[in-house]
């Protein structure tokens, strides 16, 4: 009976040590948190009410994204998709994940080990239908993408679960073979690969335009479309009776360290007249002006710069043209729009725009 004190004691040291473990453990998950909420919190937030969501989105798109529905499994267009490139986010353009750590995991949703950067992705607790998951939300905007899960493959571990409808795909058309390094860790990877940003401008008759950029070294992909307009999903024959307020533009993902977003201003300035208002040559129209549609204050102020040095050139002689606006929706043009001059193996000079350039 002696002995039974000494018993308690032992347990009570045990129970001490292990309270103490957990507690420290806790602390550091709680520092860790910190740490990272705080690179989030550095980070500048789109926001937008649901009437202005509903504006930019599809139907689908505004049930998954802003109301955390889900797509149909085996319905959406990147769970079989194997292209290299980027997946943004299609609320905000933010870079997410990239087709390095993309797999099948027979989900009937694309799939992935890891995200781009942890620092653009936001986990929630979940507790709908009646079990406990992580939600997985773009930091920028807050769109719901999906759920992330620890069935997937090594290092990670990590099964990201996304709707494609919350994706939007670019292709990393001058990325290397060789510079893909599976050894590395999939974040190391993702951002050695990929670290890129995207512009959007707009010359005259889009085919022309998009020729000379991708004929750019440091332009990593290019897509023809419409943008700046009142209409939803505008088709060319719609944009093309000057009605909609839509712009033919080009959009660009470019490699920052290969090309400056100040140097495509250059190229942009060199290959068109932005002193003709509404038109570009023998093309006449609203959908033909030249414009820049800027992503942040930083392309902004350098659009405002450049603008201005031309201005003071002697030789102009006249005033920029040139609209400078927030990039709201773009709407990718019909495929046959795409890569105009590529498919049909000829050259764009003479044939799209006009030869009055500044640059």
């Amino acid at each position: 009976m002696k002995k039974r004190p000494i018993y308690i004691i032992m347990i009570l040291v045990f129970l001490s040590g292990y309270l103490s473990l957990k507690i420290l453990s806790k602390q550091e998950s709680i520092n860790s948190n910190q740490s990272n909420n705080g690179d989030k919190n550095m980070i500048k937030k789109v926001e937008k009410t649901n009437k202005e969501w509903k504006g930019m989105l599809t139907v689908e798109q505004f049930h998954v994204m802003r109301k955390s529905g889900t797509e149909k499994s085996f319905s959406g267009q990147y769970n079989d998709h194997h292209e290299k490139g980027i997946y943004y986010c299609a609320g905000c353009d933010t870079p997410l994940f990239i087709s390095e750590t993309k797999y099948d995991h027979g989900s009937g949703w694309p799939s992935f080990s890891a995200p781009f950067d942890e620092n653009y992705i936001e986990y929630l607790e979940d507790n709908s239908l009646f079990r406990r998951r992580t939600e997985v939300r773009c930091v920028v905007c807050g769109a719901h993408l999906g759920h992330v899960f620890d069935d997937g493959p090594g290092p990670t571990h990590k099964h990201y679960c996304i709707n494609s409808v919350s994706l939007d795909f670019k292709r990393a058309e001058s990325q290397p073979e060789s510079e893909s390094n599976h050894s590395e860790k999939p974040n190391e990877s993702a951002k050695k690969v990929t670290k890129t940003e995207n512009a959007i401008f707009a010359a005259g008759c889009f085919w022309g335009i998009e020729d000379k950029f991708r004929k750019t070294p440091g332009v990593i992909s290019t897509e023809v479309g419409y943008t700046g307009g009142r209409f939803k999903n505008p088709t060319y024959k719609q944009v093309c009776t000057d009605k909609t307020g839509h712009a033919e533009a080009v959009k660009m993902t470019f490699n920052p360290a290969m090309i400056s977003y100040e140097e495509l201003l250059k190229v942009f300035f060199s290959i068109h007249d932005p002193t003709q208002l509404n038109r570009q040559g023998p093309d006449i129209g609203r959908q033909y002006r030249s414009a820049i549609f800027y992503y942040n204050d930083e392309q902004k102020m350098a659009a405002e710069k450049i603008i201005k040095e031309l201005e003071s050139t002697p030789r102009l002689g006249k005033s920029i043209a040139t609209e400078i606006a927030p990039a709201s929706k773009f709407n990718k043009a019909e495929e046959y729009h795409q890569q105009y001059y590529e498919k049909r193996k000829t050259d764009s000079n003479g044939q799209c725009g006009t030869d009055n350039c500044l640059i």
